[in-house]
C-alpha cells in the first residue's frame, strides 16, 4: 500500500448499510400512507343509553340440611312433604327464585340428594350449593 492506494486484492470485510437504510426508509413511507386508508372506520349511528326500571328479583331460597338430615327452609325446620309444598308454591312464580343449598360437610349425601330429588320434580330450575371459602391464617 503505497500513498494510500489500497489493493484491488484487499477484501473489505465492513457491511454497507446505506442500501438498508434506503429500504427501510421506503417501507416506511409505504407503512405511512396505507395505514390510515387499512383503518377506514364505518360510520355508525348507535343507540343512546336509556334508563330502564330493573325488575326485582324473587328473595331467594335458604335450604340448610344439618348433620342429621333436618332440612330448614329459610331458618325453619321442615318435613320432606313440607318441602314438596312449598316447592310447588315457588316454582310456579315468574321469575323463580334461587335455591341456595347449605349442607353441612359432615351430612350424608343421602340427604341432599333428597332434597334435590324434591326439588327436581317440583320444577324448581335455579339451584346452587353455598359453600364456605377457606380460612387462610
Amino acid at each position: 500500500m503505497a500513498g494510500g492506494v489500497a489493493n484491488e486484492g484487499d477484501y473489505n470485510s465492513e457491511i454497507n448499510v446505506v442500501p438498508l437504510v434506503d429500504i427501510m426508509l421506503v417501507l416506511l413511507i409505504i407503512f405511512i400512507i396505507t395505514v390510515p386508508v387499512a383503518t377506514h372506520a364505518v360510520k355508525v349511528n348507535l343507540p343512546t343509553n336509556f334508563n330502564q326500571p330493573t325488575e326485582t328479583k324473587p328473595e331467594n331460597i335458604n335450604l340448610s340440611v344439618d348433620f342429621a338430615g333436618q332440612v330448614y327452609w329459610n331458618d325453619n325446620p321442615v318435613t320432606m312433604e313440607q318441602l314438596q309444598k312449598y316447592s310447588l308454591v315457588e316454582a310456579v312464580k315468574t321469575p323463580q327464585p334461587e335455591v341456595h343449598i347449605r349442607g353441612d360437610k359432615r351430612v350424608k349425601y343421602q340427604y341432599i340428594g333428597e332434597v334435590l330429588t324434591v326439588l327436581q320434580r317440583s320444577y324448581l330450575l335455579k339451584v346452587a350449593f353455598i359453600a364456605e371459602p377457606p380460612h387462610i391464617d
